[in-house]
């Protein structure tokens, strides 16, 4: 039943965070990474305070240590997940980075006691097929090595950021959000005084691709609190599958047939996952 409640969230999370995902790919493509990845910060850090009067919480230490490291652990990974976006296939990075992002909490779900029912188990399985389908492209994606490479370490770095928020106090609403972005930020600003990269250029699409990752992270983090790490990874992970048609209606990237498969997987799956206990 909680996959059931969590579901609706874990979807909007996954759909927001597509969104925000290709925003920032698509500027990291005409700006420096770290000052597209620094200014969506600085936004979604800026968009989470009306959030606190929304949803409920007391700041705790917990909370704000627990919120940083899961911060970092996300900046580290959108700095590399941008540039991978910069430099490969959209629609051949982001699937890959979604397979580890999903397949790390679902490990640690299961080993921390997490039983997840047959039709739940049926549709996680249908969701990571979906994502490893999405992955397929042509030869000369196949070639961006640089882009497959920074794919699969970003993962990492937001499968970590998944597992950590997990483990946030229950009664701190969104704080562990706004501690992790201000962990973030400060990280990402010294990294600009040192490195001075160059002008933002289109920092609208910065601003809006943090703004969506905000507000993706807290239909996550809300959906952890009533559903399982394990579930709730691999339905958000069905990210790339907004990121692939965007790419393929905005950029005219080519989405071949077995994409185009693995859209229908990622649907069916979603369904699935909605419905399973």
């Amino acid at each position: 039943m909680a996959a059931g409640v969590a579901a609706p969230s874990a979807l909007l999370s996954a759909a927001t965070y597509g969104f925000a995902d290709f925003a920032g790919g698509l500027a990291a493509r005409r700006a420096p990474v770290l000052t597209v990845t620094v200014i969506a910060q600085i936004a979604g850090l800026v968009a989470l305070f009306p959030g606190l009067l929304l949803v409920p919480g007391s700041p705790s230490v917990p909370a704000a240590w627990i919120g940083a490291l899961a911060g970092l652990a996300g900046a580290s990974g959108l700095l590399l997940y941008f540039r991978g976006l910069a430099v490969g296939p959209m629609g051949t990075v982001a699937p890959l980075s979604a397979v580890v992002a999903a397949g790390l909490p679902l490990l640690v779900g299961i080993l921390g006691g997490e039983r997840p029912g047959p039709w739940t188990i049926v549709g996680m399985l249908v969701a990571l097929v979906a994502i490893v389908l999405a992955t397929t492209g042509s030869r000369r994606e196949k070639a961006a090595l640089n882009g497959v490479l920074l794919g699969l370490a970003s993962g990492a770095g937001f499968g970590l950021f998944f597992v950590i928020l997990d483990a946030t106090p229950g009664d701190s609403g969104l704080w562990p959000l706004v501690f992790g972005r201000m962990a973030s930020v400060s990280l990402l600003l010294i990294l600009t005084l040192i490195r001075r990269p160059g002008r933002p250029g289109n920092a609208w699409l910065m601003v809006a691709s943090g703004v969506l990752d905000s507000a993706a992270n807290v239909f996550f983090l809300l959906a952890t609190r009533v559903g399982s790490l394990g579930v709730t990874s691999v339905i958000v992970a069905l990210y790339p599958v907004a990121v692939v048609l965007l790419a393929r209606a905005i950029l005219r990237e080519r989405l071949t047939a077995v994409q185009l498969v693995s859209v229908v997987l990622a649907v069916g799956a979603s369904v699935t996952l909605a419905g399973g206990g």
